[in-house]
């Protein structure tokens, strides 16, 4: 049984969108509910020849550390999740790819935010040249996925959506 949305409020805050519903959930009980309306966003795995991985080490502000991850980015509207991969792809790392592989999406936390992850798998790479933002601050590293795999087992590689997007690509590989 879905929730009764009783009334809701929306305020924007920088690059976030709160919304704030009062709802009826499926006892009777009146509730308020809120969550971050958060554009929808890409995620690519680059493998390039010898199965080995084009990964990112980025400063990320909000946890005021470096992280290993996967290219990635906001969906912009008038773009396609495929299109917008592959400008991140060049943008953040210089490759560009002749070979996309389509690995659904997810949402990363659906009890806090609205975001949903298309994942996405590139191979047949061609280096270019990176196109950053002033505010990214990106190193790239190309390791072998054995190598990628430790950096998760030891908890180094905690980028969310690198990990689905790794998840995915290895389960459906093993099909």
């Amino acid at each position: 049984m879905a929730w009764k949305i009783n009334s809701s409020k929306r305020e924007k805050i920088d690059r976030f969108e709160i919304t704030i519903d009062s709802v009826t959930v499926p006892n009777g009980e009146e509730k308020k509910f809120s969550y971050i309306s958060f554009a929808k966003g890409v995620c690519v795995l680059p493998i390039s020849e010898g199965n080995r991985v084009i990964c990112l080490k980025q400063y990320r502000h909000a946890i005021k550390n470096w992280q290993w991850e996967l290219p990635a980015g906001m969906l912009e509207e008038d773009r396609t999740p495929l299109d917008m991969a592959k400008q991140e792809l060049q943008e953040e790392t210089g490759y560009s790819a002749s070979e996309w592989i389509d690995l659904g999406s997810f949402y990363p936390s659906p009890g806090s935010t609205s975001e949903e992850i298309f994942l996405f798998a590139a191979k047949g790479l061609s280096k270019g040249e990176q196109n950053l933002e002033s505010s990214e601050q990106i190193v790239l590293h190309e390791m072998q996925m054995e190598e990628l795999m430790n950096l998760i087992a030891n908890g180094e590689f905690q980028h969310g959506a690198g990990l689905a997007a790794i998840a995915k690509y290895l389960c459906k590989n093993n099909e």
